[in-house]
């Protein structure tokens, strides 16, 4: 791959265990000059990087623009959400300076999921069928009115908590209650997405788009549900597997699905985004379901998933820096990306540890122990997630899902096996976590 020449400093903006995993994998390019952060309040972030000493808000951005000016950023990398939604791309992109993440329109994708509907409807993207509502009066008659549960979903960004998967017409009734009346998500849930419950394997796609062309990165898969087996509520991510198997050990995307995603989402996402005036740099994510009549898409998030960047970043082997600049600069099609083999990382496994009470509250402020340990284990990775750097000078809990373990190995099976082992090695209280990530397990 082609690279511009010298050193370049990088702006990461976020705090959580995505960001984590992209610092850790940046300090690894030789090409990295300084690091600066945009929130180093998480002691795993502050040891990679230098924290930055003005607020970063696209609202008020003339000291951040300065800061990137001064010192010379040429890539800013945006990790969350929020930010891209804010507009934070749009102020600071310059001639001299490549920025990592959408602009505020193309981050409607994710921030607002009603006008991501009528997008896909008139791209003709496969999507299940779904209405928007302001009315809850309306969209609870909408519920009683179908024959089985559909899906709730606020509009705008609920931190991973807007979407609630009924298994009665009753449950779906209180969700949009509670969103819509109760403002269980806030703002979020002022408008909601009442949408039909698709049937098949849930897979992530991620794809880096340049505004022009597009790289897919190896598939994952995100078990959002609290409980072992898919059971309890929707949360963030109780953990990641990549890559994408089933019981019989194949891949569940092969090459024939992929190429029917690229064909019937990815390049029609794209082509419509152009068509919109929007110059979408950054990756693209496809929450999919593999339906028997093909795959549909259940949602566009317009970053890195959290945690599957994190097993993405375990099993990456090229220069995440020469990626990410090459995607913020139009230069995608020199991007050649490999990934590792056999016992370096061909398969990864990414155990989530929440706190007691996620996905609602959780305690703050509690000791974590044995981080060292699990960290100094073979083919093991330790993130923090929601952490803080507590009185003594260790790290306490700061968050609903507080510390992230991978585990990558040959198989997923040893990837599996080494993220437990580590997961034995990590206390605080109320440790939350899933047994069976890593398992061809639907939920």
């Amino acid at each position: 791959m082609t690279t511009l020449p010298g050193r370049v400093n990088v702006l990461l903006i976020g705090s959580g265990g995505r960001e984590h995993a992209l610092a850790w994998k940046l300090r690894q390019s030789a090409r990295l000059g300084d690091l600066w952060l945009g929130d180093a309040l998480n002691p795993g972030l502050a040891m990679l990087g230098k924290p930055v000493d003005v607020p970063v808000d696209p609202r008020a951005p003339f000291q951040i623009q300065r800061f990137c000016d001064t010192h010379a950023i040429g890539l800013v990398v945006i990790g969350p959400e929020e930010p891209l939604a804010g507009g934070l791309a749009d102020v600071l992109a310059a001639p001299n300076r490549a920025v990592f993440g959408p602009t505020a329109d193309g981050a409607r994708l994710e921030s607002d999921k009603a006008w991501s509907k009528e997008f896909m409807r008139a791209a003709s993207i496969p999507t299940a069928e779904g209405r928007a509502f302001t009315d809850p009066e309306a969209a609870k008659a909408f519920v009683r009115s179908r024959p089985e549960p559909w899906v709730i979903k606020a509009s705008g960004l609920a931190k991973g908590k807007g979407v609630v998967v009924p298994s009665t017409i009753d449950e779906g009734i209180a969700a949009i209650d509670a969103m819509m009346t109760r403002r269980s998500v806030g703002e979020a849930g002022t408008k909601i997405v009442v949408e039909e419950r698709l049937k098949g394997r849930e897979v992530s796609v991620f794809a880096l788009v340049d505004g022009k062309s597009i790289y897919v990165l190896e598939t994952c898969r995100d078990h959002k549900r609290l409980g072992d087996g898919g059971a309890g509520p929707n949360t963030g991510g109780m953990g990641a597997t990549c890559p994408v198997l089933g019981a019989d050990g194949k891949r569940i995307v092969d090459g024939h699905t992929l190429s029917r995603i690229e064909r019937e989402i990815l390049l029609p996402t794209v082509d419509a985004l152009r068509r919109e005036s929007i110059d979408y740099r950054g990756v693209l994510y496809l929450g999919l379901m593999l339906t028997h009549a093909g795959p549909k898409v259940i949602e566009y998030n317009v970053r890195f998933g959290d945690p599957e960047c994190q097993v993405l970043m375990a099993r990456l082997k090229s220069d995440l820096l020469d990626i990410l600049l090459a995607t913020g600069s139009r230069r995608l099609e020199e991007v050649n990306i490999e990934w590792a083999e056999g016992d370096d990382g061909a398969a990864a496994v990414c155990v989530v540890l929440a706190g007691k009470g996620y996905p609602g509250a959780s305690s703050q402020g509690l000791p974590i122990e044995g981080l060292d340990r699990a960290a100094a284990l073979e083919g093991v990775r330790v993130f923090h997630a929601g952490t803080r750097r507590g009185p003594n000078g260790g790290a306490v809990t700061h968050g609903g899902r507080v510390i992230n373990i991978v585990g990558v190995g040959a198989s997923v099976d040893d990837a599996r096996r080494r993220a437990y082992r580590a997961v034995e090695q990590v206390h605080f209280d109320g440790k939350t976590y899933r047994t069976d990530i890593g398992t061809d397990v639907v939920g």
